[in-house]
């Protein structure tokens, strides 16, 4: 059965990116440009990874966070940055985040995160 993967990201080149990546490599993938957008993707089905990026327009990424693990505590959230601020990655993984990276993200690393993720 194909992961489903949520891609919250704001810059669309990357987005377009990663999006491209993540379908290349078997994934289905539903993308989303905001807090609020994502929000209703996640209300309206369930993912096995929600890919989120720290820094949204809106709705920041920690309370998006807070917020999908009370409506979708089933998805594994890999939190994404270009600006790592002191503590970021601590209180996103005491939100419940499985990882947090930096970018520009990597693909090896992506491939990682993503083959220790369980069937969803």
């Amino acid at each position: 059965m194909t992961q489903t993967i949520l891609l919250v990201e704001d810059d669309d080149t990357l987005r377009g990116t990663v999006a491209k990546f993540l379908t290349r490599q078997g994934f289905e993938v539903v993308t989303a440009s905001d807090g609020g957008s994502a929000l209703e993707q996640l209300r309206s089905r369930r993912f096995a990874v929600t890919l989120l990026d720290l820094h949204l327009p809106g709705l920041r990424g920690t309370d998006l966070l807070q917020a999908l693990r009370s409506c979708s505590a089933a998805t594994r959230v890999v939190v994404m940055t270009g600006l790592d601020r002191p503590g970021a990655r601590q209180a996103c993984l005491a939100a419940g985040a499985v990882a947090y990276i930096l970018k520009p993200v990597q693909s090896v690393e992506l491939e990682r995160l993503l083959a220790a993720s369980p069937p969803g």
